[in-house]
């Protein structure tokens, strides 16, 4: 899907990596990644996406380093993703995934894609910004507007 830029925003060709991950090294996971790519998104960096904990199943064979299980084994995980640019380096991030991931076989999924980035001082005064209505409990309080 090929889209161009618009008065309204521009779009970025790219990677979309989804990692499933034991929720206890998530934060570790993108701590790892932003070492080697900020994840910038427009203004803002670090930007992730992280899902509540589901359960990851999967039964060891006995052919990598761990014994055969006689059964599915679940293992509490979550998914995190992020966006790699076209321009990044997607062999050094996934690469990082590798040398941070506490499994043997991540589950790493990299699928191409385009984000769309708004364009600076456009729309400012829409009403349904959060800027522009009360704060609604989800804003941060750094971003809360004091006066």
């Amino acid at each position: 899907m090929e889209m161009q830029d618009t008065d309204r925003y521009r779009t970025d060709a790219g990677t979309h990596v989804l990692v499933q991950v034991p929720e206890a090294d998530a934060q570790r996971l993108l701590d790892a990644v932003t070492q080697v790519l900020p994840l910038d998104w427009g203004d803002y960096d670090r930007v992730s996406f992280r899902t509540a904990p589901g359960i990851q199943t999967y039964r060891s064979r006995g052919g990598g380093r761990n014994p055969a299980t006689p059964g599915e084994v679940e293992v509490p995980c979550c998914e995190v993703s992020f966006f790699v640019p076209g321009s990044a380096d997607l062999d050094m991030v996934v690469r990082a995934l590798y040398d941070i991931h506490p499994y043997e076989e991540p589950v790493i999924f990299l699928t191409p894609t385009t984000r769309t980035r708004h364009i600076r001082g456009v729309d400012e005064e829409n009403p349904n910004r959060f800027w522009n209505r009360p704060a609604a409990e989800w804003v941060p309080e750094a971003l809360r507007d004091k006066g």
